[in-house]
């Protein structure tokens, strides 16, 4: 049973390389605070910032008293955690889609970056691995009364974000700055495609 918040809590998620990031700097441009505490700093893989909190990393550790903060402001939560959250509060969840192919790319370009080993694992099993994730994550949103979902395409918003920006204005309710929303999509990141 959900608490009398005032306000839900928005949640940005999806899975790593998916355009959680844009979406977060996005709504702050339309004027939501996020939930941030700048440890993270904006490197090549994300020169515009991450736009994290740390201790959402520890949701799984019970970590979640932060969370009476966040009614009405915006938290990045990876989906490997969105089943963390605790049901005391309304939730309303963008999750982010983008192309298989470019996750994976993606992801494996930020692997060279740090001097990680790229070919630990087959592109092929990843992307199996991905996609048993996102269908359990799905799985469990469908079965939470207090979370509302939208599923936003990185592709489709780099291409023409304007009707998206406009059902995401909607879902939230409406008051957005969607002119300043428009103005953060940066096609210029747009650097690992699948052609």
């Amino acid at each position: 049973m959900t608490t009398s918040q005032d306000k839900p809590i928005v949640v940005v998620s999806g899975l790593p390389r998916s355009g959680t990031s844009m979406m977060m700097k996005m709504l702050e441009a339309g004027g939501i605070l996020p939930v941030i505490d700048n440890l993270r700093m904006a490197d090549d893989d994300n020169p515009k910032g991450y736009y994290e909190f740390e201790r959402v990393k520890k949701l799984d550790k019970g970590d979640t008293e932060w969370l009476v903060d966040a009614p009405g402001k915006v938290v990045k939560v990876i989906a490997a955690l969105l089943t963390y959250l605790p049901p005391t509060y309304h939730y309303k969840v963008i999750f982010m889609r983008r192309l298989m192919p470019e996750i994976l790319a993606s992801q494996r370009q930020m692997l060279v970056r740090r001097g990680e080993d790229p070919n630990k694992f087959k592109d092929e099993d990843m992307a199996r691995i991905f996609e048993k994730h996102v269908k359990k994550v799905d799985a469990w949103i469908a079965t939470q009364p207090n979370l509302q979902r939208i599923d936003m395409s990185y592709n489709d918003m780099l291409t023409d974000s304007a009707p998206h920006i406009a059902r995401l204005n909607e879902f939230l309710g409406g008051g957005l700055d969607t002119a300043r929303m428009a103005e953060v999509v940066d096609v210029n990141l747009h650097r690992n495609r699948k052609d």
